[in-house]
This record gives C-alpha cells, sequence and structure tokens, in this order.
C-alpha cells in the first residue's frame, strides 16, 4: 500500500463504508445522538483534511477510529461537556453493603457462563451495556468512558474532568460496581436472556 492519499479510498465512500461503526463507537462513548453524530462529521473532515498524512500503516478504518477517538477526547476536554467537582449527586458508596470487612462479596454473585468474546461481539450486548452506562450519574459515566472506553491514563483524565486521583478511582469503583449489578440483571441474568 502506497502513501498519501493513494492509500486512502474515494471520500465519497467513506459514509457508506464508516459511518455506522463510527457512530456506534461514538454512542457508545459519549451517549448523546447529537454530540456522536457531530462527533462522527467533524471525523470525516479532519480525514479529508489529512488524507495526505495517512501513511497506509494501518488499516484506513483504524485511521478514522484513531481519529474519532481524539475527537472524543476533546470533547470530554471542553468545560461544558464535562463534570467538574466532586460527586455531587452521585449517592453515597453502596460498597460496603456489598462486601464484608475482608473485602469479600457477601452474597455470591451471578454465574456468568456466557462466554465473553460472544458477548462482545453481539449488538443486543452493546444495546444493555449503553443502557447500563446511562443509568450512572454523569461523573461517573465520564470516568468509566474515559478510562475503561477511550483508553486515557489516569493523569489525562482528571485533567479533562478535573478532578484528583482519589476522586477519580472512587469514581471509577462506584462505576464499575453499578456497572457489574446492572448487567446481572439486564444482561446475565438466565430468566431474562431466554427472553431475548
Amino acid at each position: 500500500m502506497g502513501t498519501g492519499s493513494d492509500s486512502t479510498s474515494d471520500p465519497r465512500e467513506w459514509v457508506e463504508r464508516y459511518g455506522d461503526l463510527l457512530f456506534r463507537y461514538a454512542m457508545a462513548r459519549v451517549r448523546d445522538r447529537t454530540t456522536a453524530e457531530d462527533l462522527v462529521q467533524e471525523t470525516f473532515t479532519a480525514a479529508l483534511g489529512n488524507r495526505d498524512r495517512f501513511s497506509g500503516t494501518s488499516s484506513e478504518q483504524t485511521w478514522m477510529v484513531g481519529i474519532l477517538k481524539n475527537k472524543i477526547v476533546d470533547h470530554y476536554r471542553r468545560p461544558e461537556s464535562s463534570t467538574l467537582g466532586e460527586d455531587a449527586g452521585e449517592g453515597p458508596d453502596r460498597s460496603d453493603a456489598l462486601f464484608d470487612l475482608q473485602q469479600r462479596w457477601k452474597a455470591s454473585h451471578a454465574e456468568w457462563t456466557l462466554d465473553p468474546e460472544s458477548t462482545y461481539n453481539r449488538r443486543e450486548f452493546w444495546e444493555v451495556f449503553v443502557s447500563c452506562i446511562d443509568r450512572l450519574p454523569q461523573g461517573m459515566a465520564d470516568a468509566f468512558t474515559l478510562r475503561e472506553l477511550v483508553g486515557l491514563r489516569a493523569r489525562e483524565i482528571c485533567k479533562v474532568l478535573g478532578i484528583q486521583p482519589t476522586n477519580l478511582w472512587t469514581r471509577l469503583h462506584r462505576a464499575r460496581l453499578r456497572l457489574r449489578q446492572c448487567l446481572e440483571t439486564e444482561w446475565f441474568d438466565p430468566y431474562r436472556r431466554r427472553r431475548r
């Protein structure tokens, strides 16, 4: 594969080829349809403007996702999109109800017998997962999304959200607990799975 614009497809085909994939990627990370659409549009615009810089060392799809990932990080860096300050409105930490003094689960959790790889590739799982993230308070959702879905490091997340590291770890801990409970109920519960 050559370098420059020769290694990219015709930009008129980009929406057809990558539009749905990029939109789903953005939706899972920003959870707002209008914002996701705007970020995908910005991605196509940036890709068009930087076609000559595409080296062809990765696939065109990977290149587009990389551009979108940077657009998502920029979105969270904007003051109006991030939740500043402490976890106001996020409620008390309920982890004491889940763990004993030795930090073991008080009650046994649901057995997750599904194959992780096949679950990961199912659109229905991602719909449930995004629904579970939507139920999180904004500060928790932003921290979890930036760490686990966007892949930022802790220092970067703290800077983007304007929080301290201890606050970040609290948000991540609480988000993971709530997501686990939601997924156990909405996805891994055998009765609910049979109804899908």
